[in-house]
């Protein structure tokens, strides 16, 4: 079985004065603004890594619950915070790193906890992300 969601951008202008609207299949974020200063002078709007840190932190808390679950641990609560850094490279930038940073609240044994926490970061689908195999399919308009 293979679930495919969807996530669109839009983008028009250069790189400094253009401006984008990212939405997503489920109309939860809609024409939301992104830019040049969203994503490096703090603008009002979203921009790439925060999107990433957040399906990052989102997938790993429920890959998390399940292997708790798996586990026997029991009154599972989870928060997980998301750093996703953005750094130069040469001419470009290059995300490098990832830290997650979770809490996690539950009945049972706390070793079994961090073994589960451990293998979720390793097996969540968003941690493999930079892994997959990425097509594309480019036309000119």
């Amino acid at each position: 079985m293979m679930i495919t969601k969807t996530g669109t951008a839009k983008w028009q202008g250069g790189i400094k004065d253009g401006r984008g609207e990212v939405s997503t299949e489920s109309g939860v974020m809609s024409s939301v603004p992104y830019g040049f200063n969203t994503r490096f002078e703090g603008g009002k709007g979203t921009n790439p890594e925060e999107l990433i840190g957040a399906a990052h932190a989102a997938c790993f808390s429920m890959a998390l619950s399940k292997l708790l679950g798996e586990a026997g641990i029991t009154n599972i609560a989870i928060d997980t915070h998301s750093d996703v850094s953005l750094d130069k490279e040469g001419d470009g930038f290059a995300i490098k790193t990832i830290k997650l940073t979770t809490r996690i609240s539950g009945q049972g044994d706390e070793a079994k906890m961090l073994e589960a926490a451990e293998k979720a970061k390793a097996g969540c689908p968003v941690s493999k992300v930079l892994n997959a195999e990425i097509t594309m399919d480019a036309k000119i308009a």
